[in-house]
């Protein structure tokens, strides 16, 4: 019956969220999960095989999350049980004490009625000796009565001394002797009740006087075990004798207690001063808190042994003894490293406990999510304060940060790092990212011993935030650009000195890429392998996925790349009044003015566009070293504005369904700048296959708006050949440092004079 029920209560138990492979349709379909358990109950019920059976119908992957989810489980029952189990201690203890007592109670009343039962066989007896002596044979029963008075007397005379010598055994205090005459006692008093030589009066007059010495005994121990002086071998004594005596939780509190007065006494000289050390404090506080707790462990497990009612309770007290040594480090100690942010200080007092603790916990008794718990608060305000501390104190420095890049100065810990990691050069930050980047490696090497208080979660996404917040100062150190005047709400108080030049706009790109891409993986890879070993422990971290973290990162440096590119298409596309050079009007306009000698040329704009370029690809060719596909992609960045402001349907309007059409020699300008960024963007590698499609689509779309016109477009065009040539004297020109590339232009250029502000802007 109680199989069944239990059985019946495990069935119910059974959690909805178990992973049930391909079971999950047969319960959607009505099949009851009783039904599905009967399977398990029969007694031919081969585990292997029903695995086996099961796993040969999952893919490799649902195995896989399967064993992970399972895997998972184990640990949340571990946790849930460890958990379970501190809850109920003081339940345990309780019920425990009540049960002593009621044992103690079940013994008086057997006593009661066992004087009761030798009383009345003590009349009956009587009664029963005096018909005897009635009878004929009476000389026989006299004689009979007569021996048993003889031994009834020695009985009755031992009876009678046994108290003195149990006075005089206990003034002199030989414990082991009282001990053993007691046991005769109840031995004697016993055989005596079965054998009826004392009469029910005598044995109970005996018995008082066995429980009165008891617990005079009880008492002189436990007023010895109550005395400071007695300690080590005398206290274990003092509590053996007492269990023997049959009040063992008495002896066991008592023990506890002479251990805690002496911890007590110990911690008086222990004294937290404003000058002191914290780790100092702390390592002199644990190892009195510590050593103490062992010895009551040892004494614990030498007088009382496993029992589950005395480990139960050793267990309440050593946690008690734990939440007041973390309350005085919380309160002398961590305390004032959290306010300050001293996160390394921290992090030292949290190891020092542990590790002491640590000790205990390979003698059966852990202590340390206690420690944790308690301390964890403490510990995440000092690691906020160190990450706000990083935050401004780089702030502080980009305010002045002139945005030069060299290599990182001094002989900080950080570039020890760096050359022991093996690269094959130092890296090359302006001020503010060196300094960043110091101290972020520093930070990891202080949260490393904090993982096991869960804090790597926290840790990273922590992380995260403040480089959000650097990348922010970057953004900020952008010149005001044309987005900034137009959104004047959006720009906000520029804390940071402007990267003026374009050497300076990409030292930004720079700090910001090879943080992202380098420096701050490779400091966090040790993080992570510490959080994976602490996992392991069963100290989930819930750290961020490694490769989720690093994408983070690139996202606030796609958020500076694009703020770049925005910059300079807009200086490029927006004269310094806010009047556009790159609008449908200057190819329309085209077929509107008469010029004697007409000399093709792409557009003043795309010629700007392509020398900005070719400077930024010379100066990234030096500052992203072994990064070269930043650079190519930053390049590719900074064409797509431009491109992507031409296919917006407002410049299209004005050609498609404005009252002037576009006209010959506007289509022949506007397919030459379009096959101008083509050539010049496939040669230097910086146009993407989108931007490359966009610019087709855009000719396409030029080509349909003149046909409409009724003309057609293919005797208006020059041949591919003519267009490349002309790209490419242009890009000789611009390269070579010609008069393109300084910006003196034919004024009787096409686009001489739509154009003519942009070359100054740049």
């Amino acid at each position: 019956m109680s199989s069944a029920a239990k059985s019946s209560r495990s069935r119910q138990s059974v959690p909805s969220g178990v992973y049930q492979g391909n079971g999950g349709a047969a319960q959607e379909s009505g099949v009851q999960l009783s039904d599905k358990l009967k399977i398990f109950k029969t007694e031919n019920f081969d585990p292997d095989a029903y695995v086996q059976s099961k796993c040969q119908t999952m893919h490799e992957k649902e195995i896989r999350q399967m064993c992970s989810y399972l895997q998972d489980l184990k640990k949340a029952s571990a946790e849930e049980m460890r958990k379970s189990v501190y809850a109920n201690y003081a339940a345990f203890i309780r019920t425990s004490k009540e049960i002593s007592d009621l044992e103690g109670e079940l013994l008086s009343i057997h006593n009661l009625l066992s004087s009761q039962a030798a009383l009345v066989h003590g009349l009956s007896d009587g009664v029963q000796s005096d018909s005897l002596t009635d009878g004929p044979d009476g000389s026989e029963q006299s004689h009979t009565s007569y021996i048993e008075d003889q031994d009834q007397s020695e009985i009755q005379k031992w009876a009678t001394e046994f108290p003195d010598v149990l006075d005089v055994l206990l003034a002199e205090r030989r414990v082991d002797e009282a001990l053993d005459a007691l046991d005769e006692a109840d031995r004697i008093a016993a055989e005596a009740k079965r054998d009826q030589t004392l009469s029910a009066a005598e044995i109970k007059l005996l018995r008082d006087s066995i429980s009165e010495h008891r617990q005079r005994l009880a008492d002189q121990l436990a007023e010895a075990a109550c005395q400071s002086s007695t300690r080590g071998v005398e206290l274990r004594a003092a509590a053996s004798a007492l269990k023997r005596l049959g009040d063992g939780p008495r002896a066991h509190s008592l023990l506890l207690n002479a251990h805690n007065q002496r911890l007590q006494f110990n911690l008086q000289n222990i004294h937290p001063t404003s000058t002191s050390y914290g780790g100092v404090y702390t390592t002199a506080l644990s190892q009195q808190v510590f050593s103490v707790i062992s010895q009551a462990l040892s004494d614990s497990l030498e007088v009382f042994g496993n029992e589950s009612c005395y480990t139960s309770e050793l267990v309440v007290w050593a946690t008690h003894q734990a939440e007041g040594f973390a309350q005085l480090v919380k309160r002398h100690a961590l305390a004032s490293c959290a306010a300050a942010g001293g996160l390394r200080a921290a992090a030292e007092c949290v190891q020092i406990a542990l590790g002491h603790c640590a000790l205990l916990e390979a003698r059966g008794l852990s202590l340390s999510s206690v420690l944790l718990k308690l301390f964890k608060p403490s510990v995440e305000q000092a690691l906020d304060a160190n990450l706000k501390r990083i935050e401004e104190s780089t702030a502080a420095l980009a305010a002045a940060d002139d945005w030069a890049l060299t290599f990182s100065p001094g002989s900080s810990r950080a570039s020890a790092r760096v050359s022991a990691a093996g690269l094959g050069l130092q890296p090359k930050l302006s001020s503010s990212a060196h300094r960043f980047n110091s101290m972020v490696q520093d930070f990891f090497e202080d949260v490393g011993p904090l993982l096991s208080l869960q804090l790597g979660g926290s840790t990273m996404n922590g992380l995260l935030k403040v480089f959000s917040s650097y990348i922010d100062l970057l953004i900020n150190a952008l010149p005001n650009s044309m987005e900034d005047e137009l959104n004047p709400e959006g720009s906000g108080n520029k804390i940071v000195r402007p990267a003026e030049t374009e050497a300076q706009q990409l030292a930004l790109l720079a700090n910001a890429s090879l943080l992202a891409e380098d420096l701050l993986p490779r400091a966090a890879v040790k993080l992570y392998q510490a959080a994976a070993s602490a996992d392991k422990r069963g100290q989930t971290n819930r750290m961020p996925e490694q490769r989720d973290w690093k994408k983070k990162l690139q996202r606030s440096v796609d958020r500076l790349r694009d703020s770049f590119c925005r910059h300079h298409a807009l200086e490029l596309i927006f004269t310094e009044d806010g009047e556009s050079n790159l609008s449908a009007e200057m190819y329309i306009s085209l077929d509107n003015v008469v010029l004697k000698e007409r000399e093709w040329a792409p557009s003043l704009l795309f010629q700007d566009l392509y020398a900005k370029l070719n400077r930024m690809a010379a100066i990234a060719q030096d500052m992203f070293v072994g990064r070269e596909r930043f650079a190519t992609l930053l390049m590719m960045k900074l064409i797509e504005p431009v491109i992507l402001f031409i296919a917006d349907q407002s410049f299209w309007e004005e050609i498609e369904e404005g009252p002037h059409p576009l006209g010959p020699c506007g289509l022949q300008q506007f397919y030459l700048d379009m096959q101008f960024v083509i050539v010049f963007g496939q040669q230097g590698r910086f146009l993407s296959r989108h931007v490359h499609q966009v610019i087709l689509d855009n000719i396409e779309r030029a080509v349909n708006a003149f046909a409409a016109t009724g003309l057609d477009p293919e005797q208006h065009l020059d041949g591919d050949d003519v267009i490349i040539e002309i790209c490419q004297e242009t890009i000789s020109k611009i390269s070579g440092g010609g008069r393109y590339a300084n910006g003196d232009r034919d004024p009787n250029s096409p686009t001489a004079s739509v154009s003519a502000h942009s070359m100054s802007s740049v």
